[in-house]
């Protein structure tokens, strides 16, 4: 089995879930819309035009490179990879569909639209919040890459990384910070499962 550097995953792991504790508890003291309107403050077009994009970082298609990065540089590694896209998937989508079906984002929940920031050209969902799902992959390749990468800077990049995708989905208006907690705490869930399963497929 692939030799994993556990004590960055810890130390990642633990980051990761103190941050979303951080904005669960950070929500539930200001209030939940509070608390969102406190960071969607609108910082201008170039930020614009920054989180509009940067957003795509935790969408769906970004496995795909990165299942060719395993491929190539971590093969032993690739039993972790899919089982964590699959689990990922699982946690988010099922408790998003499932557990909070309907969930309201913010564009829904808050009635005054204008004291929201909103970017042009970016499609407002309204529905199926919590928890984040572009959080939940974001920082489930922090966590990969805390495991399988043992340079320090690329660590700390990934981190801020997974950061700025999580936080634009507050700026883009689309979810809520307790969404971007549930997002962090899924992906802890998500990694620390692969990791179980792949101990019991590959022996």
């Amino acid at each position: 089995m692939q030799t994993y550097q556990y004590r960055v995953f810890r130390n990642g792991a633990l980051l990761t879930a103190s941050t979303g504790i951080v904005l669960l508890l950070g929500s539930a003291c200001l209030g939940k819309q509070a608390a969102f309107l406190l960071l969607n403050d609108n910082m201008g077009p170039v930020a614009d035009q920054f989180f509009k994009y940067w957003t795509y970082v935790g969408d769906g298609w970004i496995w795909v490179p990165l299942f060719f990065f395993f491929l190539v540089y971590h093969k032993k590694s690739l039993p972790l990879l899919i089982s964590t896209i699959v689990l990922s998937t699982l946690i988010a989508q099922g408790v998003k569909n499932w557990i909070f079906p309907g969930e309201p984002r913010p564009t829904k929940a808050i009635a005054d639209l204008s004291l929201i920031h909103t970017v042009p050209g970016v499609e407002l969902h309204t529905v199926n919040s919590f928890p984040s799902g572009h959080t939940t992959t974001a920082f489930s390749i922090f966590l990969l890459v805390c495991l399988v990468i043992p340079q320090r800077s690329i660590v700390v990049i990934s981190f801020v990384a997974a950061l700025l995708v999580a936080y634009s989905r507050v700026y883009l208006a689309q979810h809520f910070p307790t969404d971007l907690g549930g997002g962090m705490l899924a992906a802890v869930l998500a990694v620390w499962a692969s990791l179980q399963v792949e101990k019991r497929v590959v022996r």
